[in-house]
Order: structure tokens, then C-alpha cells, then sequence
């Protein structure tokens, strides 16, 4: 069937050659992949890339606005392979992230439209078919003659492939009930429970339905609260499989359909507040269920809306089959014989940034289809910001790559848990939870229970679901302990189980060995060091009404002061042209104003205190940053990719998942630098940053400079952070602080850092014991890890182990004294 789906293919190739003639190519600017002309924008309050599909020798791509199920001003689009991006006259918009080639009709579903070998276009208007179409599937009884929609609020059709006739099997849920905004909460379907769906697929006599979200005001600002299912129909009854979060449903056979659709597996993959689910399904047994770890806590929220459409694609060839699966930012290697029976060989490869709805295999690169930059930017709101406002206009891009990126990009640190404190029966064995792919491995566990507990942990070692026993460990009653595993102990999963009923928390952190320097790349020369005194600066806005360019409020600084210089708009073509528009540039001035007095910077660390009153405490970097920040002469936060934001503070970029994600509490450090980046945003997809030396700008294609020489800005893709080096950082949260006895400090972040090392000490006059705690996820679940006692006069220094991984940290002393708390990471 894939020689089929292959030859299909090629023979749409060959059609679409004798019908055009593809111009010589020509030189387009591009910067990290990223071609500025390829930008794609709509009228809308966020502007997605929903579907990237080869298909008749074009990228088909469709980009989709928050919620608009009867049509939009998006776009379907034709890419050309010397990257002419064609705007196609049928476009109808909506909301749609659904696609599906189909052999028989040789034909590619993409959004509602269906395109034959010849890029002939036919639509599939709205009036007949409404809804926000989130996947297709195969027919379950006339596979050649019909095919599946389903849409976000349980709307599901089937569609002739020929007359494209769709016949209503279940009522969208927007025909009887309108949503009142974009931020408003989520539809209520009365179908299946959850809300906002996402994934579509059949096989094995069903067809599989997921959703990830849930309707209710609740939903919009907790992340722990019950959401979503994965469910399935046999032709006529619906069963709900599993009452959480779900994304992608698909199997071996992709955006095709199973080849063998009676016996082949289908997978889904989905989330709740503890970790990455994973489940499997075969005709004999049904579902199986696995966990796994997150990268990134940035996809996390109940109403479902952070995640965009996570997938699981086949981006290798006929002979080599390489599947790559996307997950909380996260690439994944996913095995193409992944069953119930046969689950080795999912390996984590590097750590993301981007916001991706759907990508492929293109002309032997990668091409991501993005999320970048929303115009409403929904419910990410906090006061690190300020009162900064949204771009002008929604607008996203492609993002292409080589084809080993994947494994190229951050670190793939990460944590899950399979307990929290939940009750747990006897012998009763968790949830699979992978171990295999990480150079460093810990279990977090904690006993809230009044009696001790004995907790085996056992692995699968080769994934066939034989488990043997790997180490016990006995917990004490309201005590925790960390169980480190040496890199001998192998196993494709591991599990737990108790020996009594017990109220239990288990967490497993792994972590990678960093191997970046704190070098910076040379893509980042140019850009104007911490220490410099003067430097071309200035506050950017991307522009609306349709105007598609970056406004640009130039100023030089000297010192914290800064000098007006003129309005710049960087435009398609990546130039930056002086304009005289004195109503623009008094909104990019005080509209985008860089907030004063949203973080404390003390002698040891910097202070945040978050929306919700929480109290956090970051690392120090270079001492100049405290004068630059005290002054507002460095943006702190922003939002440069959908939903989540970045945070620019002291020194160190980090992944700010929204409050509604839990905020600060699952902050993710990037990298740290020694620049002196005084604005950043984001634009046709690129990140771009202000603060450059003009007299080192011309070596770098990177740096953009003005037509008069006299402004310029730097772009580049928002991970090519992960460049700048690995994250560093000093301080404590203690400095010789007054601190009561058995008063614990302000959590202190610790995780995703390399080398790192303690100093203990105090001004009393007798020993002091000091305890350290650790909140491996940012849950608030905390658990001691070791106790020291200090000596009068004496400084006690410790070095963490690898295998220690935690988010936060925290202090206890046994005694009313003066005490330091001395953290250094290099």
C-alpha cells in the first residue's frame, strides 16, 4: 500500500511538470531557515499554521484563526519549490488543521479542500460543512468512495471523495451555540465529555476521537483540574476510553490511513498535570497506557488552547521510515512497530522552542509549520509585562531545517510524575513511565502517609512487558526519599508499586549532559555586550492593517540613558527603512514601554513575585544587568511564541509558561548570555532583537542596518537561543538574612542547570543544621534531600551530583540565625 501511496505520488509530480514551469530560482533573504517572504497573516486574533502537506510537487500549507467555524480570512497555500508562495483564490479560512491523502482518489484533504494530482483545487463550503475541521479519517465500511471530518466541537461528517458531498453524522457543536469571544471558555458539547478537539484516525472497527481541553471558567486558570477524553465509535455507539487530555491519534500509516487498518496499532498521544500519556491500541487486548516526561510545562492548561496540534510524522523514505513526534517541546524518536506488545525504542532527541502545528519531509529538509505571533495573545497576561499589548496583526511562517535538527537544538532534560499526592493501592503497580534515552536518572518519592512504605521499582528491560525488579526503597511515614539509578541499570520503562494502601508522590527527573559551552555562537556577534556603554537600541511593534511590517523606534544609549533616533519599519525584504510617521511611533513609545520595577534585584538573587502572590527567586549574572534593569532599559517579558512567554532577566533567557500553565512555578532556562538586548519580538516568524554595535554589525548577516546607517536589529529563529551557551548563574536565596528556626526560604531555581555547587554558613554562635528541599516539578511538593550541620565560623561547600534534578530549592535551618545560602552554576 505505501508503493501505492508512492507511485500516487510521483505520478502527481510528473502531471504538474507538463502544466508549469518553474522560474530559476533566485536568491531569497533567509535567516536560521526562516524565509520572511513565506510570512502568512490574517485579520484574525491568532494566525496558526494548522496543516504542511508535499503533495502534486508543491507544499500545501493552511493557516487558521482561534474560532471561526464558518470560514475566515486564512488562507489556503501553494509553495513552489524555488519557495514562491502562491495565495490560492479558493481560500475560505476557518479554524482548520486537518489533512489526509487519499490513493484511491489521489487526492490530498487538506482544511476544506480537496486537491487533485494536478493542484486543482475544489472547496467544500462551509454552509454544508461547518465546524472547525480538526482531523479526517478513513471510512470505516466504503474506504475508496467516502471519508471522515470530525471538528473541535464534536461535529462529524462523511464526505464523497468524488462529489465531495458531506453527509452530517453528528451536529457541530456552533450550529446550536455561539462562542462569545476567543478568551471565552470553551464550548460545552453534550456528545462526549472534554472539549476542543483534536485528533482524528480508524483502524481496527472504530473510529478514535480526542479532545484536550474542557469547557468552564474553571478550565481557563487552573491546570490540574479533570479535562479532556479519548473516545471511539464502531459505526454506531460512542465509548469513552479515557477521561484526560488528548492530542494526536494516528498509527504506522500516517496522514494515509493504516495500510493494514484491521491489525495495525493505533496511538495516541495526550497529557495531564503530571505527565506526557501515551497510549496504544490493539484489536485483541484495547489500550495500553505508558507515561512520559516533559520538557516543557508550556503546552499544559485545562482549557486545552496552548498546545496547537502535537504530532506523530513519518519524515524518513520508503527505505528508511523515521518517524518524529512532537511533544510538550519536546522531538521525539517514535518507532515505526510501536504496539502493545513490542513498546522499546522511543528516545527523547533535543528540546524545542517553536510553536508547531504540523510539519514534513520536503525537498530532503525538514518544514515546520508554525505558531509565532497572535495578535490577542488570549489569556497570556502578566504584570512582568507591563501593560504591552499584542503585534497589530497575527501572522506566522514556515521553519525550515536539515534534517537531523532534531536532535540538535536543547538539552532534553525532563520530568514527570506517575503519583501526586493520590492514593495508591497495595501491590497495585503504576502506570508504565519511560527510562531508557537519559545520561541521568532519579526517582523523587514521598510517603504522606502515617505509617513506613516499601516501594519497588521494577523495569521493562526490553519492552516486550516482562518486568523484573530493580531496587526496593523504604520510605518512612511523612518522609521522602531520592532514588538515583546508575547509568548500568537499563530498562525500557520502569514502575512502581507499594507494598501497603499509602497516600504517595512519584516523580522521575532525567537529565542530559550539557554539552554546550558558555561561548556564544557567532551568529550572535554583533549584538552589544552587557558591559558596553553605547549601543544601538530601540522598542519594536509589529504593525497592523495589513501594513506586514516591523515598526521600529530607534534610540542610542549611553550608559541607562537613551537618545530618540527616528521610526524604522523593517520590511518583507528584510530592509530597514527610516519613515516619518509620528502616530506610529508615539504608540510603539508608550504602548510598548518597557515596564519599570517588575522584578527585585537584591545582593544574591532576583525576586519575582507572580500574579498569584507566589514568591520566586532566580540567579545572578553579570553585576551590570541590576543598573540596566533598575533603569527599564532592558525588556524583561515577552511573548515571541503563541501562548507562552520570554523572560530576559539578569542574563538568562527562559520559557515562561503562561499563568493559566502554572506560570514561574515551571519556569525552563535556555541559555545565558552577556548581551545587551534592550527589546526583543517577533516577526514573520523570527525573533528579533535590539541592541547592537554598529561598528561590529557588518560581519554578520544576522544584523539588519538601516538605510542610513544609523539603526539596525538582529534576527534569527527564537531557538537559536539555545546557541548562546548553557545556562549559569550564582546566588541564593539567602544572604546574610535574619532567618527564623524552621522558616523555609523562597524556592530558588536549580533545575536544567550543569555544574552546580553549594556554600553553607552562618553568624550564630552555635552549630546550625540546615536542611535542603526540593520541588522536582514546581508543584509544590516538596521533599527533603540532605541535612547539613555547620560548625561555627566554618563554611560547609557541597557539589550536586548529576543525577540530582529538581526545578526548585529551598532552605530550612534548625536555629534563629544569620545564614547564607551560596549557589553557584557554571
Amino acid at each position: 500500500m505505501k508503493k501505492f501511496f508512492l507511485s500516487v505520488s510521483l505520478l502527481g509530480w510528473l502531471l504538474i511538470q507538463e502544466t508549469i514551469t518553474i522560474a530559476q530560482s533566485r536568491k531569497v533573504p533567509s535567516y536560521s531557515g526562516i524565509y520572511p517572504q513565506l510570512a502568512m497573516y490574517n485579520k484574525e486574533g491568532e494566525c496558526g499554521t494548522g496543516a504542511v502537506v508535499p503533495w502534486a510537487g508543491r507544499l500545501w500549507v493552511v493557516t487558521y484563526g482561534p474560532h471561526l467555524p464558518l470560514g475566515s480570512s486564512d488562507k489556503l497555500y501553494e509553495i513552489t519549490p524555488d519557495l514562491k508562495q502562491i495565495v490560492r483564490s479558493e481560500s475560505i479560512g476557518g479554524t482548520p488543521a486537518n489533512r489526509m491523502i487519499h490513493p484511491e482518489s489521489n487526492q490530498l484533504f487538506i482544511g476544506p479542500y480537496a486537491i487533485d494530482s494536478k493542484a486543482h483545487v475544489r472547496v467544500i463550503p462551509y454552509k454544508t460543512m461547518p465546524g472547525r475541521h480538526t482531523g479526517n479519517a478513513r471510512h470505516l465500511t466504503d474506504p475508496k468512495g467516502k471519508i471522515y471530518y470530525g471538528t473541535m466541537e464534536e461535529g462529524f461528517y462523511e464526505v464523497d471523495v468524488n462529489t465531495l458531498v458531506p453527509t452530517m453524522l453528528y451536529e457541530d457543536g456552533n450550529i446550536s451555540r455561539k462562542k462569545e469571544s476567543d478568551e471565552s471558555n470553551n464550548l460545552e458539547n453534550t456528545l462526549l465529555p472534554g472539549a476542543h478537539g483534536k485528533g482524528v484516525y480508524s483502524g481496527q472497527g472504530v473510529m478514535v476521537y480526542s479532545n484536550n481541553g474542557e469547557p468552564g471558567a474553571k478550565a481557563l486558570a487552573q491546570f490540574d483540574v479533570d479535562a479532556g477524553s479519548l473516545s471511539e465509535w464502531n459505526g454506531k455507539d460512542w465509548k469513552v476510553v479515557r477521561r484526560n487530555q488528548f492530542v494526536e491519534v494516528t498509527g504506522p500509516g500516517g496522514i494515509y490511513g493504516n495500510k493494514h487498518p484491521e491489525t495495525d496499532p493505533i496511538w495516541a498521544t495526550g497529557w495531564d498535570h503530571k505527565s506526557v500519556l501515551l497510549g496504544v491500541r490493539d484489536k485483541t487486548t484495547g489500550w495500553h497506557f505508558f507515561r512520559l516526561p516533559k520538557a516543557s510545562h508550556s503546552y499544559d492548561g485545562a482549557h486545552g488552547w496552548n498546545t496547537e496540534w502535537p504530532r506523530i510524522r513519518d519524515v524518513g523514505t520508503t527505505q528508511k521510515p523515521d518517524y518524529l513526534m512532537t511533544m510538550h517541546g519536546m522531538f521525539w524518536q517514535f518507532p515505526q512497530g510501536f504496539t502493545a506488545s513490542n513498546t522499546a525504542g522511543i528516545r527523547p532527541r533535543s528540546a524545542y522552542l517553536k510553536v508547531i502545528g504540523d510539519y514534513a519531509r520536503w525537498n530532503d529538509r525538514l518544514v515546520f509549520g508554525c505558531d509565532d505571533s497572535a495578535q490577542k495573545e488570549f489569556l497570556n497576561k502578566r504584570k512582568v509585562k507591563g501593560n504591552l499589548e499584542g503585534p497589530g496583526q497575527s501572522n506566522s511562517n514556515l521553519w525550515f531545517t536539515s534534517l537531523n535538527l532534531p536532535d540538535q537544538l536543547g538539552p532534553n532534560t525532563a520530568e514527570g510524575a506517575v503519583w501526586l499526592n493520590e492514593a495508591v493501592s497495595a501491590n497495585q503497580p503504576s502506570e508504565p513511565f519511560l527510562f531508557a534515552g537519559w545520561a541521568n536518572r532519579s526517582a523523587w518519592v514521598q510517603n504522606n502517609s502515617d505509617s513506613d512504605v516499601q516501594l519497588t521499582f521494577e523495569v521493562d528491560k526490553s519492552g516486550t512487558g516482562s518486568w523484573s525488579r530493580q531496587q526496593t526503597v523504604t520510605v518512612g511515614a511523612h518522609k521522602a526519599a531520592h532514588v538515583p539509578f546508575a547509568a548500568v541499570v537499563t530498562g525500557e520503562w520502569i514502575r512502581i508499586k507499594s507494598d501497603k494502601a499509602a497516600n504517595l508522590s512519584a516523580h522521575f527527573s532525567y537529565s542530559a549532559n550539557d554539552t554546550r559551552t558558555t561561548t556564544a555562537n557567532p551568529l550572535f556577534a554583533g549584538l552589544s555586550t552587557v558591559s558596553t556603554t553605547a549601543t544601538s537600541g530601540g522598542l519594536m511593534y509589529g504593525l497592523g492593517a495589513d501594513r506586514r511590517a516591523l515598526g521600529l523606534a530607534a534610540s542610542t544609549y549611553n550608559g541607562g540613558q537613551s537618545t530618540d533616533v527616528g521610526y524604522y519599519e523593517l520590511n518583507a525584504d528584510m530592509q530597514l527603512v527610516r519613515k516619518e510617521d509620528a502616530g506610529v511611533l508615539n504608540v510603539i513609545k508608550t504602548k510598548f514601554a518597557i515596564p519599570q520595577n517588575v522584578v527585585t534585584i537584591d545582593e544574591s538573587s532576583v525576586l519575582i513575585v507572580d500574579d498569584k502572590g507566589r514568591r520566586w527567586r532566580l540567579p545572578l549574572g553579570n553585576d551590570a544587568y541590576t543598573t540596566l534593569t533598575n533603569q527599564a532599559a532592558l525588556r524583561i517579558c515577552r511573548e515571541v511564541a503563541t501562548e507562552r512567554d520570554l523572560l530576559n532577566c539578569h542574563g538568562t533567557f527562559y520559557e515562561l509558561p503562561a499563568e493559566n500553565a502554572d506560570g514561574y512555578a515551571k519556569i525552563r532556562p535556555v541559555s545565558s548570555h552577556n548581551l545587551r538586548i534592550n527589546d526583543y519580538a517577533s516577526y514573520r516568524g523570527l525573533l528579533v532583537m535590539t541592541g547592537i554595535d554598529l561598528n561590529a554589525a557588518k560581519t554578520n548577516e544576522h544584523i539588519i542596518v538601516s538605510d542610513d546607517k544609523k539603526a539596525a536589529v538582529w534576527a534569527g529563529a527564537i531557538d537559536d537561543l539555545w546557541k548562546l551557551g548553557k545556562p549559569t548563574g550564582h546566588g541564593g536565596p539567602w544572604k546574610n538574612a535574619a532567618v527564623k528556626a524552621d522558616e523555609a526560604s523562597d524556592p530558588y531555581l536549580i533545575g536544567f542547570y550543569d555544574q552546580r555547587s553549594l556554600q553553607l554558613s552562618h553568624k550564630a554562635t552555635q552549630p546550625v543544621t540546615f536542611t535542603i528541599e526540593a520541588d522536582p516539578v514546581g508543584s509544590g511538593v516538596w521533599m527533603t534531600y540532605k541535612s547539613f550541620t555547620v560548625a561555627p565560623g566554618k563554611t560547609i561547600d557541597y557539589t550536586f551530583p548529576k543525577d540530582f534534578q529538581a526545578r526548585w530549592i529551598r532552605f530550612k535551618t534548625d536555629k534563629t540565625c544569620e545564614a547564607t545560602t551560596y549557589l553557584s552554576y557554571k
